[in-house]
């Protein structure tokens, strides 16, 4: 008798646990669509162990073009969104599709190309008299094409530029940055990118920096949570808990000590709540 009041005890613990399992241990999933950048640049890898080891959460990331990001969040396919196009992502506040948007970190866009440099623009501090060069020279020039940070920057500048690259010369791949960068490589052509990316794709294309240090070339990242008054399923509390800690300064000396090749490519810039 007192071996069958035994087991039927056992069997109550581990029945009782085996229900209480799922709401006492489920580990917290927060979903978060992001650029490409944050991601090839091996940043997101970096960064987002420590967050979840401290939250016990997991976040699930969807690298994307900016403008894919925050068409998902749009959606309330995601919690968060981490991306870079001031304008775009002011849109998506002042529309009502996200909350507590706040500044994170902030790069530069570069322009690399095929180290012969054939349109002469190696050196060049200006972005559009170099863009205007490279079109005159009818050099090849890829585009990532996809409606992200960095396209819309591209398209920015050929406007002011008032002019492009026609045909064959102009390639609108649709792509992410690494793989953009790795069809420049391939067709000895220029591009626009990130400064992360291509430090991280560096090696393996052999393109070289033509043109940096122009004033309108500075990138700055935000993380938006999505508006939960919009979208009340959403994992809110998750979302804020992310973007409190990626602000925080345990969460900025973070980014500050992500490095490519013992160089800082990202830069913390997180001043509370806009």
């Amino acid at each position: 008798m007192k071996r069958r009041h035994l087991a039927s005890c056992l069997c109550a613990a581990l029945f009782g646990t085996a229900l209480l399992a799922p709401a006492a241990w489920a580990q917290q999933v927060i979903k978060m669509s992001t650029t490409t950048s944050t991601e090839n640049s091996g940043l997101l890898a970096y960064l987002l162990p420590l967050f979840e080891k401290k939250a016990d959460a997991k976040v699930q990331v969807i690298a994307v073009g900016t403008g894919k990001a925050l068409e998902l969040a749009k959606n309330g396919d995601v919690d968060v969104t981490l991306v870079h196009a001031r304008p775009a992502e002011d849109k998506f506040v002042a529309e009502g599709h996200g909350v507590n948007r706040r500044d994170v970190m902030y790069n530069d866009f570069i322009i690399v190309g095929p180290a012969k440099d054939p349109a002469g623009v190696k050196g060049s501090k200006d972005v559009l008299a170099a863009m205007k060069k490279i079109v005159d020279s009818k050099a090849t020039f890829i585009s990532r094409g996809d409606n992200s940070g960095t396209d819309l920057m591209e398209k920015a500048y050929w406007k002011q530029v008032g002019a492009q690259p026609q045909g064959a010369a102009y390639v609108s791949a649709g792509l992410g940055m690494g793989e953009v960068l790795n069809m420049a490589a391939e067709k000895d052509a220029y591009t626009l990118t990130d400064r992360a990316t291509y430090s991280a794709y560096k090696a393996k294309t052999g393109l070289a920096i033509e043109v940096e240090g122009d004033p309108r070339m500075f990138n700055p990242y935000g993380i938006i949570a999505v508006n939960p008054a919009k979208y009340p399923g959403i994992n809110y509390k998750g979302a804020m808990r992310l973007i409190e800690w990626i602000t925080s300064d345990e969460g900025q000396k973070a980014i500050a000590s992500f490095k490519v090749d013992g160089q800082e490519v990202f830069f913390p810039s997180a001043k509370g709540g806009k």
